[in-house]
């Protein structure tokens, strides 16, 4: 098999990697307290966006590997800019992007969760990563998916992408008002010395 785009290929098989990380924390969450870490979230809202971003991320796993493998058809995949030395850099901040990601799960620990269970309650971290930002996580996945964009620039990938991001804007807000009601203050103390996304570089005491 030829390969005709390598830095898509690898990026592509990176965030195959990251989302097989993923299962598998899903997995220990659920030997270890029982539940599937909200793979499929028990509040309605949660459930209805994982139909749109299942297949979100089953895209954003095939297109880069489609477009590193074959000549992509012209009318989705083709790309509406060729940059070789963009493509690189985007397939080396990808990697930076995923170690610095499996810092992050290492810090969650059991508290990690891909969703909102309203009966459940987690330890609110906010040290290491989590003393800049409060969803480092969701900026680490928004930077992999800016990344896949910039190595497979076709107006698929730019569907795809443009989904992505808002659903991480809209759960990150759903997030913190699910926090809120469950650590109050401190939790609202907290945002206020931390950004969302991008760093305030202030850190708690």
């Amino acid at each position: 098999m030829k390969i005709v785009h390598l830095p898509s290929l690898l990026i592509g098989l990176l965030m195959a990697a990251y989302w097989m990380r993923v299962m598998h924390l899903v997995r220990k969450a659920r030997r270890r307290a029982g539940h599937a870490a909200n793979l499929i979230p028990r509040e309605t809202i949660g459930r209805y966006l994982r139909l749109v971003w299942f297949p979100v991320v089953a895209m954003w796993i095939a297109l880069p590997i489609l477009y590193g493998l074959c000549t992509p058809p012209r009318f989705l995949l083709h790309p509406f800019c060729d940059s070789p030395a963009l493509a690189w850099i985007a397939a080396f901040v990808a990697l930076a992007a995923f170690v610095a990601t499996l810092i992050c799960w290492k810090k969650m620990g059991k508290s990690w969760r891909m969703g909102i269970d309203p009966h459940d309650q987690t330890e609110l971290i906010i040290t290491g990563p989590y003393a800049y930002l409060r969803h480092p996580i969701y900026a680490l996945s928004s930077v992999l998916m800016l990344t896949t964009l910039a190595a497979c620039p076709s107006p698929l990938m730019a569907l795809v992408a443009v989904l992505h991001l808002l659903l991480l804007q809209w759960e990150a807000r759903r997030e913190e008002k699910y926090l809120l009601s469950i650590h109050g203050q401190a939790y609202r103390d907290y945002m206020q010395r931390t950004g969302r996304f991008i760093p305030q570089f202030k850190r708690l005491e």
